[in-house]
């Protein structure tokens, strides 16, 4: 284990898990990571052995078949997959948000026939909320689903549906406007649908379209696509919960948990690049010595560990605070914010260090370079993070009278 980013108070079977899951990360993931990412290619092999470890179902309960451990087991597990390839834990990570969202607001029967598949990567799931023209604003969601009897039939197009084309499962977010009269508040007017599909690209189900992958400039190997509803017919029981128009507040629940997510996935990525700078750092010669004996590039350094240091402590912070029980809004959107913020500085200074070498794609740090910038949008900008945090703090520090 390295000095940096250590987390106290874990139990035995935490340290066991993470200790496990590095191993596999250094083993399976680190050797291959680069070659698969500059093919674009899905990482079928390191899922597979992730599915044998257990950990698409790591915070689904006992019951169900999962290992029911903590949201901070779950984002250190996912910090320790990030330094190995972001990519994995993307796939990892909208699979965990539509089982949670499940596990806190399915019914009965959607919880009984959904989490043991889940649990054991059987149904691997995807959400979907955002649009082409949405943005950040998710009251402006066209999509729309229209009730006829026991179905809903849903219309539209959603954008940047992680794992769309691998997933067997997509929570949907589309506008529900029966039973709300006239004028009530757009949040108010959302339902959350589980939809099921096959895995692949095109017609994956009538009146749904997966197109092919979409190009990015990082975060490859992950499938990124669209999704495009045509007369999709689905039951009403696969209204998640039951209950129409409480998509919004299970969207953001699930995106709340999420933020911790990706948090810890800009831990794993600075602590990947500042291993890179600091060992590189030693190797490099200039003027008669290792440019780690530079004073500048110590400083280099030393302000790279404080940032990997202050994200991990802000990171672990947060999701306790969610694992307490108690709201936890603020810290994770200050957890995600300065996290992803940092993991863009600390792969920047370490893509300095490496000098003309680290435009080279033989080198590790220049797909770390093209992955880090992703971070600064998923899971809302860093513009969002800094609204929410403004106005938990204005609740907070309000002033009397």
């Amino acid at each position: 284990m390295t000095r940096l980013a250590q987390t106290e108070g874990l139990t035995d079977i935490q340290r066991e898990i993470l200790s496990t899951v590095r191993d596999f990360v250094d083993k399976e993931i680190l050797p291959v990571a680069t070659e698969l990412e500059h093919r674009d290619e899905y990482p079928t092999q390191i899922v597979e052995g992730l599915k044998e470890l257990g950990v698409f179902g790591l915070m689904i309960p006992e019951e169900y078949g999962g290992l029911g451990e903590s949201l901070l087991t779950y984002a250190l597990t996912v910090e320790e997959i990030a330094r190995g390839w972001m990519s994995v834990s993307g796939i990892i990570n909208t699979h965990f948000i539509v089982a949670y969202m499940l596990k806190q607001h399915g019914t009965q029967e959607q919880k009984d026939y959904f989490l043991p598949k889940m649990a054991a990567g059987e149904i691997r799931g995807a959400f979907s909320m955002s649009e082409p023209a949405l943005g950040s604003d998710v009251s402006a969601i066209s999509s729309k689903g229209v009730r006829e009897g026991d179905e809903y039939v849903l219309n539209g197009q959603k954008m940047w549906l992680t794992n769309g084309g691998s997933s067997t499962l997509v929570a949907v977010l589309c506008r529900t406007d029966e039973g709300h009269p006239e004028g009530t508040a757009p949040h108010k007017s959302m339902t959350t649908f589980l939809v099921e599909k096959e895995a692949g690209f095109g017609e994956v189900r009538p009146g749904l379209t997966i197109p092919g992958k979409i190009d990015k400039m990082g975060y490859k190997g992950v499938d990124t696509t669209e999704l495009i509803m045509d007369g999709l017919r689905i039951p009403a029981d696969r209204v998640l919960g039951g209950e129409s128009g409480r998509g919004f507040y299970h969207m953001m629940d699930g995106v709340e948990v999420g933020r911790v997510n990706v948090a810890a996935r800009g831990c794993g990525v600075a602590q990947r690049a500042f291993e890179l700078g600091v060992s590189y750092a030693q190797q490099r010669h200039t003027f008669g010595k290792p440019i780690a004996q530079h004073q500048a590039i110590q400083f280099k350094l030393a302000e790279m560990a404080t940032k990997v240091e202050a994200a991990h402590a802000m990171m672990v912070n947060a999701a306790r605070k969610k694992d307490s029980g108690q709201r936890n809004d603020l810290e994770a959107g200050m957890a995600k914010y300065l996290a992803s913020e940092y993991c863009k500085e600390v792969v920047e200074d370490a893509f300095r260090i490496h000098g003309g070498y680290g435009f080279s794609k033989e080198y590790e740090i220049e797909r770390l370079y093209r992955e880090a910038p992703m971070l600064l949008i998923g899971e809302g900008t860093a513009e969002i993070q800094k609204m929410i945090i403004g106005r938990r703090l204005l609740e907070e520090y309000r002033i009397q009278g």
